[in-house]
C-alpha cells in the first residue's frame, strides 16, 4: 500500500509539471528555471524602510539607553497694541533662551525658527505654488490675489547677544535663523540667547493664517489670537540632526520642550488666556471675577461664568489706552500661545480627570452664542476625560478652547476654533463641526503637544493619531455622532480617486496632495480598521497606550510608534504599515469564481490523465476520495442523493475501519464542497471577512487573517466544506475594510450598487 501511494504522489507531481510546461520551448522552459527575483511580497519585512535600531532607538520602539533632547527655557515680554486709530497692530518682544546641550555632539552653531517670515514681503513661500485663472472670483479674493499690496509681517530682529551684551552673528535664511559660536557648545554645557523683535499683526481672514486678528465691524474690536509670535529654537536629535526645514505653511513644527515665563502686556480692558498658570491672577481679575473662579474650581457639573455675555458687551465700548500685564509660568511644554480682546466672553468648569482636577475653560465673543456656551466647555471636558482614558492621565492644569473665526488651531494648553452662529441660529452641521474642532485641537494637547513628533516632517503623526481619537471622543460625546473622519465609508471616495492625486501617508507634510485626507482622514481610518478588524481593541488599545506612555514628553518618529504597536502585541504589522502608509494602494477584493464539488470513489478526469499517460492500470489505484467538480463530465457519475460517505466506498471503509461508533458519531457531515477563488484588484492585503449565507436562510461570517495572502497577495484560494448548502457568499458585508468597490464583492453576481455608489448617492 506504501509502495503504491509513493508511486502515485511520485506520478502526480511529476504529471502537474508536465501540464504546466507541455506547451512551452525548450527556451521558455530554460527561463522558468532561472530566472530570478527579489522578494516584492506585501509581506516582506520593513527592514529597507525602517531606520536601523540604535542606543538612542531600540528595535522595540522604545527609547534607547542614550536616548536624549535639547531643553529650551524661556523668559518673554511682549506688548500688544490694539490700535484704534487706524493703524496696524504691533507686536514687540524680548527673550532670554536657556538653551542646554544634552546631546553628545558638540555644536558649532545654532538654528532658530522665525515662523512670521512666511508673511515677509520677500517671503518665497506664495513662489512655490502654481496657480490657473478662475473663471470668477468675489471682488475680496479678486483684490487680495491680484490687487493688494502684500502685507509685511516677518520678524523685525533688532538684538541678538548673550547675558554680557556682546553680539552673536547670526544669518537668516527665510524661516530660520543661524547664530554662528565663537566657542562650540559643548555636550552638558548650556548657554543664554538675547533676542529683541516685532512685527505687524496680520488681520487672520485674508490669508487664513494660524495666528493673527480678527476685526468685527460693529463694535469696531479686535481679537488676537497670537502664535509663533517668538524666535523658537530648532529640535537637534538623534534622527536629523538639526530640524531646520523651512516653514512653508503645511509642514507644522517641531519643537523642544522647555519652562516658560511670559508676560504680556495689553490693553487694561482685555481679557486674555495662555500656555502656563496665571501668576498675578488677583492683580488682572476683578473682585467679582476672583469669586466666580473660585466657584468654578468646585464645580463639576456646569460651566461658571467668569465674564458674562452682558460685561462683555460693555467692555466692548471701553477702548482702554492704558496698559495691563498679564504674567504666566508653564513647566515642560513645547510652545506658548495666547489670545487677547476686550470682547471675550470667560467660562470655566471643574473636571475630574483620573481622580486629577482639571480646568476647562472657554473664550468667545458674544458673536459664538448661543453655540458656544452650550457645547464649548462639555467638548472640552469629553476630550480630556476620553483622551486620558486612551493614553495617559492629562498633566496640565487647564485646557482653553477660543472662538475664532474660519481656524482649527492648537497650542499648549490653548486652542483656536471655528464656529459661528448666523443671527444666533445654527444647524446641525455647524453644531457638530463646531464640537468636532473643539475636541480636535483640545485633543492635540495629547498629540503633538506631549508626545512630541515632527511634525515638520510627519503631519500624519500628530493630525492622524489625533483625529482617530477625536472620533473614539466624538462618539462617546454624543451617541451616533456624524463623525466626519474615522469611519470607514467615509475615506472610500479619497482612495479610490485619481492616482496622480494620491501620495503615501509616509510623505513629508509640504509635498503631500490633498493633506486633509492624506494626513488626517486616511491614518484615522486606517488607525480605526486596525483596532476593530485587525487586532482587536484589547490589543490595539494596550499597545497604543504603552506608545503614549514611552514617548509623553519626547520625540518619536514612525518607526517609533510602528514597532511599539507590534512590540506590546506580538502581531507582524509590516504588510499594514507598508500597505496603509508606504503606498498608495487601495483595498477591491473580489469572488472571482466558485466552483461546486462532490466526493466519487472513481478516479476523476485528471487522474485518469496520469494513469494513461503513465501506463499504470486502475487496479493498482490505492483507495482515494475524488473532488469532482459539478462542471465536469465525471459529476454525471456522481450520486448526490446520497451521503459523502455513501457516495465513496473508500471513504466509508476507512472511517469504519479506523474509527469506533462514537468517534463517527462527532465527526462534521459536510454533504457540499466549494473551492472559491478570491482576488486581491486593489493591492492592499488586509483580512479577507466573508460571510456565508444557506439554504435554510442561517448564516456565519468568517475573518481570514491578513496572512492568508502571503504565498499569493493576487489571488487566493479556499476549499469550504459545508452540511448546508451556500447560496450567497459575499466579501467584507459590513464595510470594515475601505473595499472601493463591493459591487465585486458578492456571489452569485447580483445587480447590488457598491457602497462606494451608495456613498455618492448620499452626498
Amino acid at each position: 500500500m506504501n509502495i503504491y501511494k509513493s508511486t502515485l504522489q511520485h506520478i502526480i507531481t511529476s504529471g502537474i509539471i508536465i501540464v504546466n510546461l507541455i506547451t512551452l520551448s525548450a527556451q521558455e522552459k530554460d527561463s522558468i528555471s532561472h530566472k530570478g527575483h527579489i522578494n516584492q511580497g506585501k509581506f516582506r519585512q520593513l527592514y529597507n524602510e525602517f531606520a536601523t535600531p540604535n542606543a538612542y532607538r531600540n528595535a522595540s520602539g522604545a527609547p534607547g539607553y542614550k536616548y536624549y533632547q535639547q531643553q529650551a527655557d524661556y523668559k518673554i515680554k511682549v506688548t500688544l497694541t490694539d490700535p484704534q486709530d487706524g493703524t496696524n497692530p504691533k507686536l514687540t518682544g524680548s527673550e532670554i533662551i536657556t538653551y542646554t546641550n544634552n546631546s553628545p555632539d558638540k555644536l558649532d552653531f545654532l538654528w532658530l525658527q522665525l515662523d512670521q517670515n512666511k508673511r515677509a514681503k520677500n517671503s518665497k513661500t506664495p513662489l512655490i505654488n502654481g496657480k490657473v485663472m478662475n473663471p470668477y472670483y468675489l471682488p475680496a479674493a479678486f483684490t487680495s490675489a491680484f490687487l493688494k499690496e502684500r502685507f509685511d509681517g516677518g520678524f523685525n530682529i533688532t538684538k541678538v547677544s548673550n547675558n554680557s551684551g556682546q553680539n552673536y552673528n547670526y544669518t537668516i535664511n527665510q524661516t530660520m535663523m543661524r547664530i554662528d559660536l565663537a566657542t562650540p557648545l559643548l555636550p552638558g554645557k548650556k548657554l543664554n540667547l538675547n533676542i529683541d523683535w516685532w512685527y505687524n499683526v496680520n488681520e487672520h481672514i485674508p490669508g487664513e493664517d494660524r495666528s493673527g486678528y480678527e476685526f468685527f465691524k460693529e463694535d469696531g474690536n479686535r481679537a488676537f489670537v497670537i502664535a509663533q509670535f517668538y524666535p523658537r529654537m530648532c529640535v537637534y536629535n538623534d534622527v536629523e540632526g538639526w530640524q531646520n526645514a523651512q516653514f512653508w505653511g503645511d509642514g507644522e513644527f517641531a519643537l523642544n520642550f522647555g519652562d516658560y515665563e511670559v508676560e504680556i502686556t495689553v490693553p487694561e480692558d482685555h481679557m486674555i488666556e495662555a500656555t502656563g498658570r496665571l501668576q498675578n491672577r488677583k492683580e488682572v481679575y476683578s473682585k467679582t471675577m476672583m469669586e466666580r473662579y473660585e466657584q468654578a474650581k468646585e464645580s463639576f457639573v456646569k460651566p461658571v461664568m467668569i465674564i458674562t455675555q452682558e460685561e462683555a458687551i460693555e467692555k466692548e465700548k471701553t477702548k482702554a489706552i492704558a496698559t495691563k500685564t498679564w504674567k504666566f509660568r508653564a513647566k515642560k511644554v513645547r510652545d506658548f500661545g495666547f489670545a487677547s480682546s476686550r470682547k471675550y466672553i470667560h467660562e470655566m468648569m471643574a473636571v475630574d480627570v483620573q481622580g486629577k482636577t482639571v480646568m476647562a475653560v472657554s473664550m468667545y465673543p458674544k458673536e459664538g452664542n448661543p453655540l458656544w456656551e452650550e457645547y464649548s466647555t462639555k467638548a472640552v471636558k469629553q476630550t480630556l476625560q476620553t483622551y486620558s482614558n486612551m493614553t495617559f492621565q492629562y498633566p496640565y492644569h487647564k485646557a482653553v478652547s477660543v472662538n475664532f473665526r474660519q481656524i482649527g488651531m492648537e497650542y499648549p494648553m490653548i486652542c483656536w476654533n471655528w464656529g459661528r452662529p448666523k443671527n444666533g441660529k445654527y444647524s446641525a452641521r455647524e453644531r457638530t463641526s463646531m464640537i468636532g474642532v473643539v475636541i480636535h485641537e483640545v485633543g492635540h494637547n495629547f498629540f503633538p503637544m506631549i508626545v512630541n513628533s515632527d511634525e515638520r516632517q510627519w503631519g500624519w503623526m500628530d493630525e492622524g493619531l489625533n483625529t482617530f481619537l477625536q472620533y473614539l471622543t466624538e462618539q462617546e460625546f454624543e451617541e451616533d455622532f456624524p463623525s466626519r473622519r474615522g469611519p470607514v465609508k467615509n475615506i472610500i471616495e479619497y482612495m479610490s480617486g485619481d492616482q496622480s492625486k494620491i501620495t503615501p501617508i509616509m510623505t513629508q507634510a509640504d509635498n503631500v496632495i490633498q493633506l486633509g485626507n492624506n494626513a488626517y482622514g486616511k491614518p484615522a481610518t486606517a488607525l480605526n480598521i486596525l483596532r476593530n478588524t485587525v487586532m482587536g481593541p484589547e490589543l490595539f488599545d494596550y499597545s497604543f497606550k504603552i506608545y503614549a506612555n514611552r514617548w509623553k514628553f519626547k520625540h518619536p518618529t514612525p518607526e517609533d510608534f510602528f514597532r511599539t504597536m507590534e512590540e506590546a502585541s506580538a502581531m507582524d504589522l509590516d504588510w499594514f504599515w507598508r500597505g496603509w502608509f508606504y503606498t498608495t494602494d487601495v483595498v477591491d477584493v473580489s469572488v472571482k469564481e466558485v466552483k461546486n464539488y462532490y466526493v466519487s470513489n472513481k478516479p476523476n478526469a485528471y487522474i485518469r490523465k496520469v494513469m494513461e499517460e503513465r501506463g499504470i492500470p486502475e487496479h493498482q489505484l490505492i483507495p482515494l476520495v475524488f473532488p469532482v467538480a459539478e462542471d465536469s463530465e465525471d459529476f454525471k457519475n456522481v450520486d448526490t442523493s446520497k451521503s459523502i460517505v455513501e457516495n465513496s466506498k473508500h471513504l466509508k471503509d476507512y472511517l469504519f475501519d479506523n474509527f469506533t461508533a462514537e468517534e463517527r458519531a462527532k465527526m462534521q457531515s459536510p454533504n457540499f464542497f466549494y473551492q472559491i477563488t478570491f482576488e486581491n484588484k486593489g493591492g492592499l492585503v488586509m483580512p479577507l471577512i466573508v460571510k456565508y449565507t444557506y439554504a435554510d436562510g442561517t448564516s456565519e461570517t468568517i475573518k481570514y487573517p491578513a496572512r492568508i495572502w502571503r504565498l499569493n497577495d493576487k489571488k487566493i484560494q479556499k476549499v469550504i466544506p459545508a452540511i448546508k448548502k451556500i447560496v450567497k457568499i459575499e466579501v467584507d458585508p459590513n464595510g470594515e475594510t475601505a473595499d472601493i468597490d463591493t459591487s465585486n464583492n458578492m456571489w452569485p453576481k447580483e445587480a447590488v450598487k457598491s457602497k462606494f455608489d451608495q456613498f455618492k448617492e448620499k452626498q
